[in-house]
């Protein structure tokens, strides 16, 4: 990362020290190249700040949780980079539902932010922007699609299910985008192909119905012990297999789940994991990262033969929340050991819903 900063720094600042060069020895400069030189500087600026954006982030600073209204805050974002998007001659296009969501405030809007100056450093297109919920489960997406290429220039699109990430959308403002999206505990996919980037960011802390019409409940505790009765009712009967050596960590994912109506099953290694999936295939794995290896991939292998669609579900030992890697061509779900309690019954929901 520092080195990835330092180069997109100096890159800009090369630029600029060459146009002032050429100014001294000329003494002259038509409006475009002072325009030119300005957003070389301004580009060098926003780089600086992300740095140290990035660094505060890394820092261990307690977090806020309160109820934000994602659509104003978005149209708040907007409305303050209204000049930018003008003098760029930028159309950005909206579909924006109302969404509620729990998050950090701070860094709620930082991401907002910073992914308008991801977008802004590379469109060549109209913005596409749009909010929705989802059905089941019901988190709030906020999506970001551009084009990067001029259409004319861009290379047809064989396979979206294959299509690579463009490493020249990889630059400073996309990795604080990432590690700013992490911090919130969001799930990020993006499509990158034929020239057009498509990006969506998933928030499992929606605030739903449950939380405006609940009896008895009150305040936003009330909202996080509990999950929505039909979600609960959707995974009545579903297996889980828990594989961890472990005792806390087979006892912290055993309470977690507790309520859900799933059958939890326990193994401690790959061999008891193999005799348990041999009586019967369970819908979901969970397991501990610390037994991954040949062994393992030979499970999951044999698994996915037996089931494609079986969930698997990783307990990391430094993650903070609930996020989702994707790793060549396979999306690998993950729960921090800290937030097993917070966060592995919404990783469940998610990954089980991707079998319907």
């Amino acid at each position: 990362m520092v080195a990835q900063l330092g180069g997109e720094v100096a890159a800009t600042l090369s630029s600029a020290l060459d146009r002032v060069v050429e100014l001294a020895a000329t003494g002259r400069i038509d409006r475009s190249g002072l325009r030119a030189l300005r957003d070389e500087v301004d580009s060098a600026r926003r780089a600086g700040i992300m740095g140290q954006q990035w660094a505060r982030l890394g820092a261990d600073v307690p977090r806020t949780r309160e109820r934000m209204d994602l659509t104003a805050m978005l149209r708040e974002a907007l409305l303050q980079r209204g000049r930018e998007i003008e003098a760029r001659g930028l159309e950005v296009r909206q579909q924006l539902e109302q969404a509620d969501v729990i998050s950090d405030p701070t860094l709620l809007f930082s991401l907002l932010q910073t992914m308008l100056d991801w977008a802004f450093q590379h469109t060549v297109s109209r913005l596409d922007l749009r909010l929705d919920i989802k059905s089941w489960p019901a988190h709030a997406r906020l999506g970001c699609a551009f084009a990067f290429v001029p259409p004319d220039e861009a290379a047809p699109l064989v396979s979206t299910r294959d299509a690579p990430e463009e490493t020249r959308l990889s630059t400073m403002s996309w990795r604080l985008l990432q590690e700013t999206a992490k911090v919130l505990g969001l799930v990020v996919h993006r499509l990158d192909g034929a020239g057009r980037t498509q990006l969506v960011f998933e928030f499992p802390d929606t605030v739903s119905q449950r939380l405006e019409n609940a009896e008895n409940l009150h305040g936003l505790e009330a909202d996080e012990a509990s999950l929505p009765a039909k979600q609960a009712q959707s995974l009545a009967g579903q297996r889980v297999l828990v594989l961890a050596p472990r005792r806390e960590v087979r006892s912290m994912v055993r309470e977690a789940l507790r309520g859900l109506g799933v059958q939890v099953e326990i193994a401690d290694n790959i061999d008891d994991a193999l005799q348990a999936c041999a009586a019967g295939l369970p819908n979901a794995l969970v397991y501990e990262e610390a037994v991954t290896g040949d062994e393992f991939e030979l499970l999951r292998g044999g698994l996915l033969r037996e089931a494609p669609q079986m969930a698997f579900i990783s307990i990391t030992e430094g993650g903070r929340a609930f996020e989702v890697h994707n790793i060549g061509d396979r999306q690998i779900a993950s729960v921090g050991r800290a937030a097993i309690m917070e966060s592995l019954p919404t990783a469940l929901l998610f990954e089980l819903s991707r079998q319907r």
